[in-house]
């Protein structure tokens, strides 16, 4: 199905009817894809986070994912308190899509039931056995509550910075930066823009551009990685910088510049 056969109304309907799954999936995706915030797709959305028809063979519920995920981008509070619903369900996934709409939604009444999620610290936070993922998305709701500036989550943040995944860590330093400011975590994810493994110095690039970390500018646009990746990390930086300065300063001009030798 090509994205520009759909109308909103046939989007919706889509997501409504009950006899193809495959097209409730894509219309929950088209949804949140071009940020279709009319109130009955909204409704169309929360009714699919509700779904029990389309089940993934782990056991999940592909729709109600897809759904949540919509639900972040469309910034309709009406969500916040069925997202949270999401976040005690047995789907890893859905949870992870949840706390990941619950950040972008920013709406502070989520900290609470993300925060309670790192009940455990650091010593629950293992592989859960025959799955290929941990006993939470610690990565989707440390970043959250980064976002959310859960400052009287630091604490419960903090031990995150030692465990044994390297992204865990970069995100417990990005969502540490936010909530203190202090440069210590900010380094921490430059030092990692230096490892050997492409992947994990992709993972610094989207953390540094997230936290706003200043500093991190040239390092960011001397990693050996994706221009393109680059390009979005540095954007980061300057949305930051722009969001709190009234006038052009020296420091944005100097990140527009990096950017453009990249281009």
């Amino acid at each position: 199905m090509e994205e520009n056969s759909l109308t909103v109304e046939k989007a919706i309907a889509n997501l409504q009817q009950t006899e193809d799954l495959g097209q409730r999936y894509y219309a929950a995706w088209w949804l949140g894809r071009f940020r279709v915030k009319d109130l009955a797709a909204i409704t169309a959305l929360l009714e699919a986070l509700e779904d029990c028809e389309d089940r993934a063979p782990d056991g999940g519920y592909p729709l109600r994912r897809n759904a949540a995920r919509a639900l972040g981008k469309l910034g309709n509070t009406q969500a916040v308190e069925p997202l949270i619903g999401c976040l005690s369900n047995p789907d890893y996934y859905l949870r992870e899509a949840a706390a990941q709409a619950l950040e972008m939604l920013q709406d502070p009444r989520a900290i609470p039931p993300l925060q309670e999620l790192l009940t455990g610290g650091v010593a629950a936070a293992q592989i859960v056995p025959g799955k290929p993922h941990l006993t939470q998305p610690y990565e989707a709701i440390i970043e959250a509550l980064g976002t959310l500036k859960a400052t009287n989550a630091i604490s419960t943040i903090e031990p995150f910075l030692e465990h044994f995944i390297p992204k865990v860590q970069y995100a417990a330093a990005r969502a540490l930066y936010q909530l203190t400011e202090n440069p210590v975590y900010g380094e921490m994810l430059v030092k990692a823009l230096t490892t050997n493994e492409l992947q994990l110095r992709r993972s610094a690039l989207i953390d540094l551009g997230a936290s706003g970390y200043l500093p991190s500018a040239e390092a960011i646009a001397t990693t050996f990685a994706e221009n393109s990746l680059k390009l979005l990390s540095l954007k980061g930086l300057l949305e930051y910088q722009l969001s709190h300065e009234p006038n052009l300063s020296p420091r944005s001009i100097e990140i527009m510049q990096l950017m453009d030798g990249l281009l």
